[in-house]
């Protein structure tokens, strides 16, 4: 797309999801990622009901009355998003493609970082890290963050998470929140790829988002049809007609996505599903809403 046309889809996905934010994340953001820590803000005088564990006995005997420690939460936080943008992206079948997808989540988690006063940064995987942007505060970052997803032409075609994260720990060293959003279609990496989340989950608070499409999983009955590969170009015609044909492409699809949810579940992290299509702010509510009882978290 011309300049142009890039600054009318930055814009509008800027307005779309700072409405989604304010809609239907609002607070939800917030209460799931915490911060680092708490630090010592003031002391004032002991009321009935305070924690007499914060009392402060050295104020207390100058003033000759009990006085509590009041803390206020460390906010700042900082969230890296590892977003997946190898041809396999360009798949989709529901209005719109997978890149299209994550470009947009992307964008909305950015917006609500932001908006509660964090940096938020970027990595572009292919083959490999393609490009990274650092965590940054400010609406200057969304923006960045969501030009970059859009204008990002891949010299790599090919998937390599896996070496994408490791380039990840090495420029990430402090602790951060980790949105990693790809389709998982890595079967030669499996076991690497399940070393490196091990290694980020122990760092980092690591969020997998797995994007798809239905039509990766099952076959239409249209006759004849011809596939290409959009990471190996390779190209091939099936006979969508025959129903062994349609059985032995959702078997391994089936095997596929077995494959990544065992490896998602050996790195003991939750992954949020997400298909081309659907409403992806219901999937990121319901993911901050349990998280947010307790469960998803780290054991």
């Amino acid at each position: 797309m011309n300049a142009a046309e890039l600054l009318r889809t930055v814009r509008r996905i800027q307005i779309r999801t700072s409405h989604r934010v304010s809609e239907a994340l609002a607070g939800q953001y917030h209460a799931v990622f915490r911060g680092q820590g708490i630090e010592f803000e003031e002391v004032r005088p002991y009321q009935v009901g305070d924690d007499v564990r914060l009392i402060d006995w050295n104020v207390s005997a100058r003033f000759g009355e009990p006085y509590i420690k009041l803390f206020r939460e460390e906010r700042e936080l900082a969230v890296m998003l590892v977003v997946d943008l190898s041809e396999s992206l360009l798949f989709g079948t529901r209005e719109q493609s997978k890149r299209e997808l994550v470009t947009e989540m992307a964008a909305t988690i950015a917006y609500s970082a932001v908006r509660n006063g964090d940096k938020v940064g970027l990595m572009i995987a292919t083959d490999g890290a393609e490009r990274t942007i650092l965590p940054r505060k400010g609406s200057r970052q969304i923006l960045r963050v969501i030009r970059e997803l859009l204008a990002f032409e891949p010299t790599r075609l090919r998937t390599n998470l896996a070496a994408a994260l490791e380039e990840l720990e090495r420029v990430q060293r402090r602790r951060a929140v980790v949105f990693v959003i790809s389709d998982f279609i890595e079967p030669r990496e499996d076991q690497r790829l399940e070393q490196v989340l091990r290694r980020l989950r122990r760092r980092h608070d690591l969020i997998p988002v797995v994007v798809g499409d239905p039509r990766e999983r099952e076959l239409p009955n249209v006759g004849l049809l011809e596939l290409r590969d959009l990471e190996t170009g390779e190209m091939a015609v099936v006979d969508t007609g025959s129903r062994s044909v349609r059985r032995r492409f959702k078997e391994t699809a089936d095997a596929l996505a077995a494959q990544r949810v065992a490896t998602l579940r050996r790195a003991r992290t939750r992954a949020v599903e997400l298909a081309t299509g659907e409403d992806f702010v219901a999937a990121l509510t319901r993911y901050f809403s349990t998280r947010g009882r307790g469960e998803g978290r780290r054991a």
